[in-house]
């Protein structure tokens, strides 16, 4: 009987060894998955949790068996939220570490300096990683820029974080303004620089053209900015076409070539240098700037000089065969 014992003994202490091993190994030995694995831990979920998604993903063997090796392994530091990528035989081991790096599968979306909202909403819209509804915003409340989001997440939620961020580097360039300025409000300053940021591709102009519009302002000049004759006919998108006579005449609360002063709103979302050139514009006596066939500016003090850059400019037209 005591050798029996010793034997039952002995094989009992064997079951254990090999139990206590494979639970160790378990924790580093090459994980189920044949390819790399998205997972998204939504904010607040628990080790728990995500447990049973990182199962259900494909990442591990058991739920149960990873959120037992990960209370005894994991050290006891918390797991973040997010969108992770696994990769493809990842271990219970490198699987905790990371979820708990937090280094989450970055995805962007990206508003160009200029474009007004109609497209930022469609934009938006057609992201299918994200959800929910969304109104067009209102023109010039969002700032352009490349913006993170996590898969799932609502429209609404990315929308207003890019919304923020116009409010907040407003406030910003705002309290750091020049003197003597035409515009005497944020508001007013955002109505100019989407102006200006359609008038000009050329970021080193956008000073100049700033500076134009704040002498016509001054002096009671009309701005005939061209996009603010397009803005109330296609919010913003492209025309297509050359604009109409009709078109140039018509009165509205954009068109600047039948009213004095600024428009009633802006035509489009202003990128952070078109906003600096506003509230920084160059010292010019330049009222009038024309194309000069390269993708920049003439700029001209007087009429005189100006029409003669226009003659210019029509004679590079009809050498092109554009006339």
């Amino acid at each position: 009987m005591r050798r029996l014992g010793c034997v039952v003994l002995l094989i009992g202490l064997a079951v254990a060894a090999f139990i206590g091993f494979r639970f160790v190994y378990g924790w580093s030995e090459q994980g189920p998955a044949t390819q790399d694995v998205s997972v998204i831990v939504p904010e607040g979920s628990t080790l728990s949790d995500a447990a049973v998604l990182l199962k259900q993903a494909g990442a591990v063997r058991s739920a149960d068996a990873f959120l037992t090796r990960a209370k005894v392994f994991g050290a006891g530091k918390s797991i973040k939220a997010g969108e992770f990528t696994i990769p493809a035989g990842a271990s219970n081991s490198d699987i905790l570490s990371i979820l708990q790096g937090g280094k989450t599968l970055t995805r962007l979306v990206t508003i160009p300096e200029g474009m007004p909202s109609i497209l930022v909403y469609e934009r938006l819209m057609a992201n299918d990683q994200l959800t929910g509804d969304i109104k067009v915003p209102e023109e010039g409340s969002v700032l352009p820029d490349s913006y993170a989001f996590d898969k799932g997440e609502p429209r609404a939620a990315v929308l207003k974080r890019m919304q923020a961020a116009m409010d907040k580097l407003l406030a910003q360039l705002w309290a750091e303004r020049g003197q003597g300025l035409v515009v005497k409000t944020p508001r007013e300053a955002v109505i100019l620089a989407s102006i200006v940021e359609k008038e000009t591709g050329v970021p080193a102009e956008r000073p100049t053209v700033a500076g134009v519009y704040a002498n016509r302002l001054r002096t009671n000049m009309m701005l005939q900015a061209d996009p603010t004759i397009i803005y109330p006919i296609t919010k913003g998108k492209p025309l297509g076409r050359r604009i109409r006579k009709s078109e140039i005449a018509a009165v509205n609360d954009y068109n600047t070539y039948a009213m004095v002063g600024l428009p009633k709103g802006p035509i489009a979302n202003p990128g952070r240098l078109s906003i600096l050139a506003v509230l920084h514009p160059a010292q010019t006596k330049a009222l009038y700037f024309v194309a000069d066939g390269k993708g920049g500016h003439i700029f001209a003090d007087t009429y005189q000089q100006h029409n003669e850059n226009v003659r210019k400019w029509f004679e590079i037209r009809r050498a092109r065969g554009e006339l």
